[in-house]
């Protein structure tokens, strides 16, 4: 079986080291020293000022949502994973849908202004499989109409614009520490911002709104981490350049394989610190897209379509978005993790041949 991905694990040693540490200390969650630990070393690694490692990149949607007190409704896009929308929904806040660039994936900025409403309180954005978001125009946008800004940066770890870190830009930004992402602590998340004060509100938020034992400081809830999550995120940062240079290659030899077969890529030319986190194609119809995931399944290949359905096709959600219902039937996700070796991809690339060049199979 040839997963669509694979989650990095770093040698026994590097992280079982961090266990010792933590057998000795007996402290295993309640931010402890390793939390800490990791927390800095990100700031490091990303040159940020400051963010709190949280549970989970969901919980890290919400607190943002809540950190920042919306309401009323938040423009979106309609190109991402369900808990961008749920989240919304779930802190008593309405989805509005804007489309996506047919290049880049991302929300439309143009389309953004008419759908603001005397209701609109943030826009909350994905940056898609690494691909930033127009910053620049939706910062614009937000300052003129008095609207907060905050980026679902799941797929976006390492990625920089203008030099900067892309979890820099928008009020917050947040990121997932899933182990299925770039980086990863099995479980876990991120909340970045450059406002001290909100990055405060947001401590309190996420421990129930602890202040000291017997004070408190507003509603919170539990989203901390333990110090197992953090010693798996401190024992594989250092193995991430060569695991983004992995990918690199990989996708570069996807695309030689590849020449042949009538599909597109998103645009990913000229984005600084480009982190390669997925291999998406798009197919030039669903019925093409399906034959070639059937072939794929046939031989214990797995694809993802993702992101299918489009959010705002939803029970609960709706919206107009033509551009995005229309590459949502279209796009599939490749395997691509840091072990997948060229004869696994000849294979993958021969199958998906045979099915365009045979599409009686």
């Amino acid at each position: 079986m040839i997963p669509v991905t694979k989650p990095f694990l770093p040698p026994r040693a590097d992280y079982e080291k961090y266990l010792d540490g933590i057998w000795e200390r007996n402290w295993l969650t309640n931010n402890g020293p390793l939390v800490n630990e990791l927390e800095l070393r990100l700031k490091e690694y990303l040159g940020l000022d400051h963010l709190l490692f949280v549970s989970n990149g969901t919980i890290a949607l919400q607190m943002a949502i809540k950190g920042l007190g919306l309401k009323g409704e938040i423009i979106t896009t309609p190109f991402s994973y369900v808990a961008t929308t749920t989240s919304i929904i779930w802190e008593g806040c309405q989805p509005v849908f804007v489309d996506i660039l047919p290049d880049r994936l991302t929300i439309n900025p143009d389309l953004i202004e008419e759908a603001i409403t005397s209701k609109t309180s943030a826009i909350l954005a994905t940056h898609v499989y690494g691909i930033p978001c127009e910053v620049e125009k939706i910062q614009q946008i937000a300052d003129k109409h008095g609207l907060k800004v905050i980026y679902d940066g799941a797929h976006a770890f390492g990625v920089k614009f203008k030099g900067r870190s892309i979890f820099e830009y928008g009020d917050i930004s947040t990121c997932s520490f899933h182990a299925t992402k770039l980086f990863h602590t099995i479980e876990g998340g991120g909340v970045f911002t450059k406002d001290p004060e909100l990055l405060k509100r947001m401590a309190y938020l996420r421990n129930f709104g602890h202040d000291g034992f017997e004070k408190f400081n507003g509603i919170g809830i539990n989203g901390k981490n333990s110090e197992f999550h953090s010693a798996m995120g401190l024992a594989v940062l250092p193995y991430l350049e060569k695991i983004v240079q992995t990918k690199a290659s990989q996708v570069q030899f996807y695309k030689g394989l590849l020449k042949g077969l009538k599909v597109t890529y998103p645009k990913t030319e000229n984005i600084e610190n480009y982190n390669h986190s997925y291999f998406p194609i798009l197919f030039s119809s669903e019925g093409n897209l399906k034959r070639s995931k059937q072939i794929l399944e046939m031989n214990q290949i797995g694809s993802r379509r993702y992101f299918y359905p489009g959010l705002n096709g939803l029970d609960y959600t709706s919206g107009d978005c033509s551009v995005s219902d229309d590459v949502s039937k279209r796009i599939l996700c490749l395997p691509l993790y840091h072990t997948l070796t060229q004869e696994e991809q000849r294979m993958i690339a021969r199958l998906l041949l045979r099915v365009q060049n045979n599409p009686d199979l």
